[in-house]
């Protein structure tokens, strides 16, 4: 037999109360005046029935689809894992779902286009290229959108975190420990959060009296860190100490300087921004500077729940960042 669905004049009978109550109470109405028991009751009654708004019909009375978009440059890095967690619970906090896509698919505009217009009520960038057209073709598309640790010339619409204080605290601790030759394995050069991160590493290398050690840029994957790490102690006075730009690419950097006869830290101190829970479960464990990627995630939803199509934000996250000591760094050889 076909199960009957549940709508609102069930949870209305049980809760001897009208239909119009019910709908508010779970819409969250704060102009509603009921008595608590009275809500209370239509809430038992929701809970008791298992009652789910029916999207298709709230978005036809509200027009909105109820849904935020989140838009990354790959699922492969598991940093955005983390962003996503904390995005999706401010999302389902304020009633809506959160639809995430990936340069490594159709790119933003294939993504744009599947997703149609009016289907989202605002959308996060956390991965789109810099393109002439870019900000127009959001613009055209007449829904809130906020970059996401990520800043393009062209656009004065972004929440970041402090990426340049992270890597402050990285090279101080390493300066800290007695390293003077520190290497910089660094992000992609088309990255913002790359270019912040090598700005912050020159600042405290001039700061401690020291040299840029050597500097080599790679993407954001293991893949990349490796090949990197090889080319950065292939040099003929190689560095005691590697301050990597993501912690993706630092276990890649790790198997490579095991592989080059390294021993980690006893010859080579390595720290990478972004503190995972695979961080300490590295060989050795990893010592890394801990970013608020949650919070950078719920905030970003935030904006956009109250964010006009035009209005310009450029926010940087007050959020704690900590250096989380480990295995992996020590003081330099001799």
């Amino acid at each position: 037999m076909k199960a009957t669905r549940v709508t609102l004049a069930h949870v209305a009978a049980m809760a001897k109360v009208d239909r119009a109550v019910v709908s508010r109470v779970i819409n969250n109405d704060p102009t509603l005046n009921i008595r608590p028991e009275t809500r209370e009751r239509v809430l038992r009654a929701v809970a008791a029935l298992g009652y789910r708004p029916n999207a298709a019909a709230r978005s036809l009375r509200t027009a909105r689809a109820h849904m935020f978009g989140l838009f990354i440059p790959d699922f492969a890095n598991p940093v955005y894992a983390e962003i996503i967690k904390g995005a999706e619970a401010a999302a389902a906090s304020l009633g809506y779902v959160l639809v995430t896509g990936s340069a490594t698919g159709a790119g933003l505009k294939g993504y744009m286009d599947q997703l149609g217009q009016g289907r989202i009520d605002g959308l996060l960038l956390a991965g789109a290229e810099e393109e002439s057209e870019l900000t127009e073709q959001l613009d055209r598309a007449a829904v809130p959108w906020i970059m996401l640790n990520r800043r393009i010339p062209s656009a004065r619409r972004y929440v970041i975190l402090d990426d340049e204080r992270a890597a402050r605290l990285a090279v101080e601790h390493l300066v800290g420990l007695g390293h003077r030759r520190i290497a910089h394995l660094a992000g992609p050069a088309t990255a913002d959060t790359a270019t912040r991160r090598s700005a912050g590493y020159s600042a405290a290398m001039r700061d401690a009296g020291l040299p840029d050690g050597p500097v080599v840029q790679a993407d954001y994957t293991p893949a990349g860190g490796a090949a990197a790490m090889a080319e950065i102690l292939a040099a003929p006075e190689p560095p005691t100490a590697v301050f990597v730009a993501n912690v993706a690419s630092a276990i890649g950097a790790l198997e490579a300087a095991r592989a080059a006869g390294f021993d980690i830290p006893a010859r080579l101190s390595m720290v990478a921004v972004h503190d995972l829970d695979l961080a300490s479960y590295l060989y050795p464990p990893l010592t890394t500077v801990r970013m608020p990627l949650e919070e950078l995630g719920r905030r970003g939803v935030a904006l956009l729940g109250s964010l006009k199509p035009d209005e310009t934000v450029e926010e940087i996250l007050d959020g704690p960042i900590q250096l989380i000591p480990r295995a992996s760094t020590a003081p330099p050889p001799g």
